[in-house]
């Protein structure tokens, strides 16, 4: 079995972190899904894509995977630069604004 061991991002309907503070180990899938032609709803018979397992370590995660024999790969998580202003929210709205009001 494969799988990917990994530190997922943060959503791009959010600014907040949450669910982006521990470890995913997920499958990789093993077969093709297949389209039913009746109803058109997509299937597979492999059962392992549907497992998602959390750890608080990637040392953990790793340790999982090779204790159960999974063979495991590590995607690195990058690391976003903080947004900080010097004058914070605030500046948006100060009275001593140097440049137009453009809103």
């Amino acid at each position: 079995m494969r799988a990917r061991i990994y530190k997922p991002a943060k959503t791009a309907m959010s600014s907040g972190t949450a669910k982006t503070h521990a470890w995913v180990l997920e499958f990789a899938p093993a077969s093709a899904r297949a389209v039913d032609p009746l109803m058109g709803w997509t299937s597979s018979s492999d059962t392992q894509a549907q497992v998602h397992m959390s750890f608080e370590t990637k040392e953990a995660a790793l340790e999982y995977a090779a204790e159960n024999g999974i063979d495991a790969t590590v995607q690195e998580p990058k690391t976003r630069k903080a947004n900080i202003r010097a004058g914070g929210y605030g500046e948006n709205f100060a009275t001593n604004r140097r440049g137009a009001w453009t809103h």
